[in-house]
């Protein structure tokens, strides 16, 4: 139930592309979550960074606003 096609979405080209692949679930289940027959594919350059941990605690290096006053 950890290891499925959800959990470790998104698949970049490159991650289903790797010779050795050791999840449960087929690589056509991994590209194609719904169905091969739904379009359209939408390849993501990056699989997720730092999981949940990134989503919630952003990083801005943009200067200060002050800088643009």
């Amino acid at each position: 139930m950890d290891d499925n096609p959800l959990r470790g979405a998104p698949h970049t080209a490159e991650c289903l592309l790797v010779a050795d692949w050791d999840h449960p679930y087929t690589r056509e289940e991994a590209a194609y979550p719904l169905g091969a027959g739904f379009r359209p594919k939408v390849w993501p350059p990056v699989r997720r960074i730092d999981g949940a941990y990134g989503d919630r605690n952003l990083v801005c290096s943009c200067p200060p606003v002050e800088a643009f006053a």
